[in-house]
């Protein structure tokens, strides 16, 4: 599969921003030259977001058909029962997240609904995926235990969601220069590839939604993207 490349070459077009602002210190023309770059390369991206200012009622709709394309989606594979399931981790996840919001703004669901879809669309796993992805960040982010999960989903779901929340702890306290480490970590971190393929598509679309983030934040995601997620999916065979 190709979709990451676009993941990549974003990430790269941030650290090479920074790159070619470090280079033209050194240069008598290079603060005129980044100017120049800033303006037609970086703030294009800036320039395009638009302000976002849905209301309660539009966001409601918004959240609903984006949790009806998954179900889409999802039709071919879903069983007897699956759908119950899905919905279940839906609801979870809504409610658990529901005074969440993006730096975009937007409600927090939407996150989880589109890694989903990623999982589904792009990446061609199934509807217990699906389930982890809708619950990827309950644990980390909310007051829904791993017990509350294997609970209400079974042992396998809440195996699944504790590696994602495992690697997530991983990534806040290592530096993308270990990423030689780091990949060997998340890849013996869990025996269920699964993991490591939800976890990119989480990453994927964090890239896609980058604009909305601080500088020093776009720089670090991309970084952790290029010198991490991107041999990995690459190993995984995407």
């Amino acid at each position: 599969m190709d979709f990451w490349c676009g993941c990549t070459q974003k990430a790269i077009h941030y650290l090479l921003s920074t790159i070619y602002y470090l280079l033209s210190t050194f240069s008598p023309e290079g603060g005129q030259n980044y100017l120049i770059f800033r303006k037609f390369v970086i703030m294009e991206t800036v320039a395009a977001i638009p302000k976002y200012n849905l209301t309660e009622e539009q966001e409601k709709r918004l959240i609903l058909r984006e949790y009806r394309s998954l179900l889409r989606s999802l039709k071919p594979k879903l069983k007897a029962g699956d759908k119950e399931h899905v919905r279940d981790a839906f609801e979870l996840a809504a409610e658990a997240h529901k005074t969440m919001r993006r730096k975009s703004g937007e409600p927090y669901i939407l996150h989880p609904l589109a890694v989903s879809r990623i999982c589904v669309e792009e990446i061609g796993l199934g509807v217990r995926s699906t389930i982890c992805a809708l619950l990827h960040d309950v644990v980390e982010d909310t007051d829904i235990s791993l017990e509350d999960i294997e609970r209400d989903f079974g042992s396998e779901i809440a195996r699944i969601v504790d590696g994602l929340t495992k690697i997530s702890n991983v990534i806040d306290v290592n530096a993308s220069q270990q990423a030689e480490n780091f990949k060997k970590i998340l890849l013996t971190l869990t025996d269920d590839p699964r993991v490591i393929l939800i976890k990119l598509a989480d990453r994927l679309h964090n890239m896609r939604t980058l604009d909305s983030m601080k500088r020093d934040k776009q720089l670090k995601i991309s970084s952790e993207t290029v010198y991490v997620f991107a041999p990995l999916a690459h190993r995984m065979g995407l």
